[in-house]
C-alpha cells in the first residue's frame, strides 16, 4: 500500500492546456481583430478540413454548438411531427431535445451497463413504422457498439445520427467516430477534449447532398444572398472561435494520449489498493479507441452520494453525468416513461462518479484521489463492523 499525498485536485483544469498556448492564442485573437473578419474566411474553412480529415470523412462544417450541429443534422434529414427518433436517455438533454423542437417524438431507450451506450436489443425492440432515425451516442469518450446498429439502420431504413460531442479522435473498429452513420455531430465547447472559448460545433458526412443542405440551414436557408429556399436557422462557428482551434487541434492526439495514460493510472492504482471490489472500474469494449473525456466509475450499494460528498470534503473534484435520466425529467413528462422503465439507465443514475481525467493531471493527484477513496471505504468498512 502507498501513503497518498492529500492534495487539493480539481474536476477539470482547462488552464493547463491553454497556459502554454496562450502566446499563440493571443496572437490568433489579434490577427482576427485586425482583420475585421469574425463570420467565416479562411480559418472556418481550415478547421473543416482539419476535422474532416481527423474524422475520415469529405465534408465537415461548422456551426454554433454542439446541440445547433444536433439539431441541423435532424432538420437535414426532414425530420418532423409523427417521426420518431431513437435515443439514449443516460446521456445530456441536447441529444433529445433537438428531436422535440422539431415536433418528432423521442423514443428512450436502455444502454449498456457496461460502457453506458446504447443497448442494440433495446432499439431493436422500440422500432416501430414511424422510427426515421436514431441517435446512438459516443458517451464518455468510448463509441457506441456501431456494428449492430447500422446493420438496424440498413434493414429498418433509419439514418443514424452519431452524436459525437465526448468523443473526437475516438474510433470503433479502427473507424473515427463520426465516420459511421449518415452525420456526426460535435462539440467544441470549453470542456471537451477539444474544447474552444465559448461554444463551437462541427458536423460531418460523406454525404455530398447532406452536406450541401446542412449548410444552407445552418445560414438561415439563404442562398444567395437574401434568397431564401429553406426555413433554416443561424448557426455559423465564429472566425475567432475557428482560429482558437485551429491552434489547438495539433495538440489534440499529445492530451488524446495523456487522458488514456491517465486512465491506465488510475486501474493500475485501483487495482493496487484493492478498490476495484469496492467501486466499478470503466469498461473498455474490444476494439474501442477510447478517448477518455470523463473516466466515470459506479459506486453500488447506494453509497456514490456520500462517498462524493466525503471526497468534496476532501477537495477532490468530481461530477454526476447524469443524476437524472432523460426519460423522468419534468419536461419528457407527457412521454409517460414510468420509474422502472429503463432500469439500467434508472440504476446507473445512482451509481455513477466522474473523476479528474483531464491532460496535466499529475500523479500525484491521482495518487491523491486514489487515497482519499481508499480512506472514504476503510471508514465505511469500520463503521459497518462497528454496527455489526
Amino acid at each position: 500500500m502507498f501513503q497518498a499525498p492529500s492534495i487539493p485536485v480539481p474536476l477539470l483544469d482547462v488552464t493547463r492546456d491553454n497556459r502554454p498556448l496562450r502566446d499563440q492564442l493571443l496572437e490568433a485573437v489579434a490577427r482576427i481583430v485586425d482583420s475585421g473578419q469574425f463570420i467565416g474566411g479562411s480559418d472556418c474553412q481550415r478547421l473543416e478540413h482539419s476535422v474532416a480529415q481527423l474524422c475520415g470523412t469529405e465534408f465537415a462544417i461548422g456551426c454554433a454548438s454542439g446541440s445547433d450541429a444536433l439539431l441541423l443534422a435532424l432538420m437535414a434529414i426532414e425530420i418532423g411531427p409523427g417521426d420518431e427518433v431513437i435515443v439514449p436517455s443516460f446521456t445530456f438533454f441536447a441529444t433529445a431535445s433537438c428531436v422535440s423542437r422539431l415536433g418528432a417524438k423521442p423514443v428512450f431507450v436502455d444502454v449498456s451497463l457496461e460502457t453506458y451506450n446504447l443497448d442494440c436489443l433495446a432499439v431493436e425492440e422500440a422500432i416501430t413504422p414511424n422510427t426515421k432515425a436514431m441517435i446512438p451516442v459516443h458517451l464518455f469518450g468510448q463509441c457506441a457498439d456501431m456494428a449492430p446498429l447500422l446493420d438496424l439502420a440498413q434493414r429498418y431504413n433509419l439514418h443514424v445520427i452519431e452524436d459525437c460531442a465526448q468523443s473526437i479522435g475516438a474510433t470503433y473498429q479502427g473507424q473515427p467516430a463520426g465516420s459511421m452513420g449518415s452525420i456526426g455531430c460535435f462539440s467544441f465547447y470549453p470542456t471537451k477534449n477539444l474544447g474552444g472559448f465559448g461554444d463551437g460545433g462541427m458536423i460531418t458526412t460523406n454525404d455530398a447532398g447532406l452536406a450541401d443542405r446542412i449548410r444552407l440551414l445552418a445560414t438561415h436557408g439563404m442562398r444567395p444572398r437574401y434568397y431564401h429556399q429553406a426555413i433554416g436557422i443561424n448557426s455559423r462557428l465564429d472566425t475567432l472561435q475557428a482560429a482558437l482551434l485551429n491552434v489547438k487541434l495539433p495538440y489534440l492526439a499529445e492530451w488524446t494520449a495523456q487522458r488514456q495514460e491517465n486512465a491506465r493510472t488510475y486501474c493500475e492504482f485501483f487495482r493496487q489498493e484493492s478498490l476495484d471490489g469496492s467501486l466499478i472500474l470503466p469498461h473498455v469494449a474490444d476494439d474501442s479507441g477510447h478517448v477518455w473525456n470523463q473516466f466515470t466509475v459506479r459506486i453500488p450499494g447506494g453509497q456514490r452520494d456520500w462517498v462524493r460528498q466525503k471526497l468534496a470534503d476532501a477537495k477532490i473534484g468530481t461530477e454526476v453525468y447524469y443524476p437524472v435520466p432523460l426519460h423522468r425529467q419534468a419536461c419528457f413528462a407527457d412521454l409517460g416513461y414510468e420509474v422502472g422503465s429503463l432500469p439500467v439507465t434508472e440504476r446507473l443514475a445512482t451509481e455513477v462518479l466522474s473523476l479528474p481525467i483531464f491532460p496535466g493531471l499529475t500523479q500525484r493527484e491521482m495518487l491523491s484521489v486514489v487515497g482519499a477513496l481508499r480512506q472514504i471505504f476503510a471508514s465505511a468498512g469500520a463503521a459497518q463492523k462497528g454496527a455489526a
